[in-house]
């Protein structure tokens, strides 16, 4: 397989990366909804239910929940149609660098570990593959998703405190110079976790279904078949990845002003401060458009990967 595998999975992950990016930022719209309340907490000089002159303190203000189609077209109306679009460049050299990575690892371990008589790979080990490959490739793509994450945020933001990137080049250099080259890396055990359960369940799970697919004789290793294991690929790798995924948007989104500490001071703190503010199923905020993201570009991906495949076959 060596650079092929590489090839193969960069090409159909930009195509899905790019395709599917509007419901992407969308999903870290949504998994910012409520931060304030933390940050309240955070700040709160006194307990919120504190007596003041006799008085009970007022309790923070909680926003209504916004679904992701309201979410969608509230990003339409106030910031215009090339604002679903924010971070397209940093999602371009995120798939790039990550996706290609992890998924020509992954094709390179399933193919050292398979049985060489059978050319099978049991599950466990296709999830052992799926962990390795997606730590190896998070740690390679961390710049860029930090940069996707602040450039698809950045319009939630007033104005006066916007970063106004101009492109994911652009966003890594102001990072750089103003946070210094770790930022680069700010969330980056939490992209490492995510990509390590995203790739083991999407990868592994995908395999998995397709082979029982075709072994039972339900379909044909056809199109038919991919769309399948692709949805049941992309619905076990929404469930397993948001909660964590939550955290890394926020984690990576913080703004942390000069002389002051940070808002959270790792993964550990934020998920905690959110479940303390927000109660647990906030990390489950925006299941529905990650599930709605995650869905269609696992389908993409899949299928573009296999038609990828046919075309450079004879390579």
């Amino acid at each position: 397989m060596g650079i092929k595998g590489f090839v193969e999975g960069g090409i159909a992950s930009v195509i899905a990366g790019c395709s599917t990016h509007p419901l992407d930022l969308i999903k870290v719209r949504m998994q910012l909804q409520g931060e304030n309340n933390v940050k309240q907490e955070i700040h709160s000089l006194r307990p919120a239910f504190a007596y003041h002159g006799g008085a009970a303190a007022a309790a923070p203000i909680v926003p209504p929940k916004v679904g992701p189609v309201s979410v969608g077209i509230k990003i339409f109306q106030t910031e215009g149609i090339p604002a679903l679009f924010s971070g397209i460049s940093a999602t371009v050299l995120r798939q790039t660098l990550y996706s290609t990575t992890r998924m020509g690892l992954y094709e390179i371990l399933k193919e050292k570990w398979s049985d060489p008589k059978s050319g099978t790979l049991p599950l466990g080990s296709k999830i052992g593959a799926g962990l390795i490959a997606g730590g190896i490739g998070a740690a390679v793509g961390n710049p860029a998703d930090v940069a996707m994450v602040r450039m698809q945020a950045d319009g939630r933001l007033p104005i006066s405190q916007r970063r106004n990137y101009k492109s994911v080049v652009d966003a890594i250099t102001q990072m750089s110079k103003q946070e210094g080259i770790t930022s680069l890396w700010r969330g980056s055990s939490l992209t490492v976790n995510r990509a390590m359960i995203v790739t083991a369940s999407q990868l592994a799970s995908y395999d998995q279904v397709k082979e029982m697919i075709i072994e039972k004789g339900l379909m044909k290793d056809g199109l038919g078949t991919h769309v399948t294991a692709s949805f049941a690929a992309g619905f076990v790798a929404s469930v397993a990845s948001n909660p964590v995924d939550v955290i890394k948007t926020r984690v990576m989104n913080m703004k942390v002003e000069p002389g002051m500490p940070a808002p959270y001071s790792g993964a550990i703190d934020c998920a905690l401060k959110t479940i303390r503010a927000e109660g647990p199923f906030a990390l489950y905020k925006g299941f529905i458009p990650t599930i709605s993201r995650q869905g269609p570009f696992t389908v993409m991906l899949f299928v573009t990967l296999e038609q990828v495949r046919k075309l450079l076959k004879d390579f």
